[in-house]
């Protein structure tokens, strides 16, 4: 890892460096009626602030018609009721009526207009939640698992997710003198003047960091795609403590061999009472060692595949003091949530219900927004969990408010028994167009038709009664975690698609390129003949995942020895005359 130069800094980094509160201007266009969109530096100050500044790309030939997309910030994905009723109104009024939940257990505004803006943030606010710091260059949402049926450790593991997304969080003074106090903040008051933050310091990081705590065997966050991840040790119903996982990450670039997934090392074991050291230490050695002029290259996982996960570890004993022992043995089976009523571990129930794509909206004959409203004012003692798999869990049900709310949401068209088939329970999608800057192609509303194809494939094979983790991106930056699918989407160009093949359902093992820029009516023969083959060669009980990892991963090797060994060596270059 190359020492960053100050000359060659990229502009993000100068952006940050130039106001460290984060602050810019940003209340002064809010204020500003004839001003309808965020300028430059404001759009990067605003990502920190939960912000992304887009436009309806449906519209871009009629001209651009700017919005925001308000991301939330929900440690572990637990809401109350009033705080869904909360975000709800919000919705309607200012958004496009729809809520999103995330990848990562928060939920998304999308169509909100600046007018709107500081309202939505304001009341998240009020309702004791918050945007800061859901995107930008520090510490994302922390995520935990939701599910109340693992272990009564489960508490204790949210708890330690809470203090952890707390010891993370920024502390400029410039997010509630703006959404809350409606002020721009004055550089020059003494208060804030030469304002640093106490961990990220006036430049902030590199690029974006992901913190999760997981509950094997259970693997529902993906724990090894992020920066750094809590792998919970539980004995009994006792939380021992957690191995840590550093180094995780989706993002790549088309076209850039530099770019790539990459899947956490696991580099020891830690108690409950030294996580936010050992956090806080991970986090800032990529504050110091990340790299700051190149952004493509600016994610953890670089650092730890290029300077070693030992040094990782030993870097973290050094600037904590904290010893870091081998870690403990753990087994991960799934990645999935388990849907439909469920007995919780404290004898409650909980129920977990499918959201499509995460898009929590109404439609003809199934309007989930109305029904989720209505459980959250008929029910104030609900709690209402987001999944890192976009779906949405309702919890501290007694058994007697069962059949009122079976028959309430049924009222709306939402099941509660076998919500989805089972290729459409186990698949996700990110946002993509029209929303998206960055999209190259269609993602959420393309999935769902393109797992209506693939299921008559697998009905015509044999093969209808297979689970298969099916993931889809609009481009290749991986919000959805495609590259830990076992089949997976990732847009190339309009109409145009990678897919991607082979990664297991325990989310330990990447998937690999398999075909590049295919067309999307190309995409079912593509398939076809791969499940073909599943059918026809694979292991008793083998999953598609585990058939390509075994099969045509060591086809694709063969046949590359093979040309490589039948390529003539290059010529000998002749000697020189003296």
């Amino acid at each position: 890892m190359l020492p960053n130069d100050p000359t060659k800094l990229s502009k993000n980094e100068h952006q940050k460096r130039s106001d460290p509160t984060l602050g810019g201007t940003i209340s002064r266009v809010l204020n500003d009626p004839t001003a309808e969109f965020f300028a430059d530096d404001d759009v990067q100050f605003l990502k920190f602030h939960g912000v992304y500044q887009q436009d309806d790309r449906d519209l871009r030939k009629t001209g651009k018609k700017y919005m925001m997309m308000v991301r939330s910030r929900i440690p572990g994905g637990v809401m109350t009721s009033a705080q869904w009723l909360t975000f709800d109104r919000l919705s309607t009024e200012h958004g496009n009526n729809t809520l999103r939940v995330t990848t990562r257990q928060c939920i998304q505004f999308h169509g909100v207009l600046k007018p709107g803006l500081r309202s939505v943030i304001n009341g998240i606010v009020q309702s004791l939640l918050s945007t800061r710091a859901a995107c930008g260059d520090v510490s994302r949402n922390v995520t935990a698992s939701p599910t109340p049926a693992v272990t009564k450790a489960r508490a204790q593991v949210y708890a330690d997710a809470l203090r952890t997304a707390y010891a993370l969080a920024p502390r400029t003074a410039a997010y509630d003198s703006i959404w809350i106090d409606n002020e721009q903040l004055n550089l020059e008051d003494p208060a804030h003047k030469g304002f640093v933050d106490p961990l990220y310091g006036d430049a902030y990081l590199p690029r974006k960091f992901k913190a999760s705590f997981v509950i094997p065997p259970v693997n529902d966050m993906d724990v090894f795609t992020n920066d750094i991840g809590f792998i919970a040790i539980v004995e009994g119903d006792r939380l021992l403590g957690y191995n840590v996982a550093v180094g995780g990450g989706m993002g790549r670039s088309h076209g850039n061999a530099e770019t790539y997934p990459r899947l956490a090392d696991v580099i020891g074991f830690v108690e409950s009472a030294n996580i936010i050291p050992v956090a806080q230490a991970v986090l800032t050695i990529f504050r110091d060692y990340g790299d700051r002029m190149n952004r493509k290259h600016a994610r953890f996982k670089y650092v730890v595949e290029e300077m070693g996960s030992d040094w990782v570890r030993d870097e973290v004993v050094r600037r904590t003091g904290i010893a870091i022992p081998p870690a403990r043995p753990y087994e991960f089976t799934s990645t999935g949530d388990v849907y439909g009523w469920n007995r919780a571990v404290d004898g409650s129930l909980f129920l977990t219900l499918f959201v499509e794509t995460g898009r929590i909206k109404d439609v003809d004959g199934h309007r989930m927004k109305t029904a989720l409203r209505e459980v959250a004012e008929q029910f104030p003692h609900f709690e209402f969990r987001l999944s890192a798999n976009q779906n949405v869990i309702l919890a501290n049900i007694p058994d007697a408010d069962r059949p009122r709310l079976d028959a309430l949401l049924a009222s709306h068209g939402v099941k509660t028994e076998r919500q989805a088939s089972l290729l459409h329970a186990s698949a996700m999608a990110c946002p993509a167009l029209p929303t998206c800057g960055l999209a190259l192609a269609e993602s959420e509303r393309m999935l769902p038709g393109l797992i209506d194809k693939i299921e008559a494939i697998t009905a015509e094979l044999g093969l209808a009664d297979e689970e298969i983790i099916i993931r889809s991106t609009g481009c290749p930056n991986g919000c959805a975690r495609p590259y830990t699918a076992e089949l997976a989407f990732v847009g190339k160009a309009p109409g145009r698609y990678q897919i991607w093949l082979g990664a297991n359902a325990a989310g330990s093992r990447l998937n690999r390129l398999y075909r590049d820029a295919v067309k999307e009516p190309d995409i079912e023969n593509e398939l076809r003949a791969v499940f073909t083959r599943w059918r026809d060669e694979r292991l008793p009980g083998e999953r598609l995942g585990d058939f390509v990892a075994r099969v045509i991963w060591a086809e694709q090797a063969a046949a590359q020895a093979a040309a490589a060994a039948a390529t003539p060596p290059p010529a000998p270059v002749a000697a020189a005359v003296a």
